[in-house]
């Protein structure tokens, strides 16, 4: 037996479906680009130019599930990989994203490469591009009324493929990191109906900088923000504070603007592994009685210190 609707999120995300397929005037626009909380740890995921930023072989998961009591709401898992030439100028990555909610699914590979420049001793300069395909696919069938009569809607199921263009620069030095990106450059439309069309993406621009303070041997303290613009959407940002423990554990907090206060934290469990936890406390409206999204990271680098060792002959 399903579960029935008990939390106004719950009935937002059966109502959408509906109300697009209703619709007899403007366009409608969809969820944008993926949102993720732990996105310092993998800035592949909104910036092409950070391809190589780790000086060896890079590869993310994360698994990200958002308002957990909720039937349809969004889950998402992006695969990426990066990795540095031995030209120390040149990276190149994939991502994979797997994205759903209610009866919307979303999947998208994207191949990235950047090229860095030495600015200094301890400083670079990245610049990046990204390109690649989105597939989307609605399945409306369980949502469909008897009185529905456009064919391209009553056969209860939207899908279509893009291609898609993104750059990004992005600075590093010891301290201080920043990068500005827009992933998705290229708008994207479906049409519906002679009188109702999907827009799919918008352009989407993200900056982000963060800057690392030592606080004594052991302790080290990371504030970090991310700004978030879209044309005709208010802008969001993010504002962030990670404490570094002895380079081994990270523990933060994340404020996302009028949407969640949020609970990081991530272990170096080997020299090359890393395994980060995140959770999501709904602030919004919409939120109050979703419950928590709960978001998981891996990260492997095939980085691996050298030794000299003595030959006993």
């Amino acid at each position: 037996m399903q579960k029935a609707v008990t939390s106004p999120i719950h009935f937002l995300i059966c109502l959408i479906p509906v109300c697009c397929i209703a619709s007899i005037s403007a366009p409608v626009s969809a969820q944008q680009k993926e949102q993720f909380t732990q996105y310092m740890f993998n800035g592949l995921i909104l910036n092409p130019a950070v391809a190589g930023n780790d000086e060896a072989l890079s590869i993310s998961f994360i698994n990200r599930r958002q308002w957990s009591s909720v039937d349809g709401a969004p889950v998402t898992q992006t695969l990426s990989a990066h990795t540095l030439f031995d030209n120390k100028h040149t990276g190149v990555g994939i991502s994979l994203v797997n994205d759903k909610i209610g009866v919307h699914k979303n999947q998208s590979f994207q191949g990235s490469y950047s090229y860095r420049l030495n600015v200094s001793e301890h400083a670079c300069l990245a610049m990046g591009l990204q390109a690649g395909l989105n597939a989307y696919r609605s399945d409306y069938s369980s949502l469909l009324g008897s009185g529905l009569t456009d064919p391209k809607v009553s056969n209860g199921s939207i899908s279509s493929t893009a291609f898609t263009v993104g750059a990004g620069l992005f600075y590093r030095n010891s301290r201080f990191s920043a990068g500005l990106s827009a992933p998705e450059i290229v708008p994207h439309k479906i049409s519906v109906s002679d009188t109702m069309q999907i827009s799919w993406q918008k352009s989407q621009y993200f900056l982000f900088v963060r800057y690392s303070i030592p606080l004594n041997a052991t302790l080290e303290l990371e504030p970090s923000m991310l700004i978030k613009y879209m044309r005709g959407v208010p802008v969001s940002y993010d504002v962030n504070a990670c404490l570094l423990i002895k380079e081994v554990l990270t523990l933060g907090m994340s404020y996302r603007k009028q949407e969640s206060i949020d609970f990081l934290m991530k272990a170096q469990v080997t020299p090359q592994l890393q395994v980060g936890y995140s959770y999501d406390y709904g602030t919004g409206k919409l939120s109050r009685g979703a419950g928590g999204t709960h978001e998981l990271l891996v990260n492997y680098i095939f980085k691996y210190t050298k030794t000299n060792v003595a030959s006993p002959r």
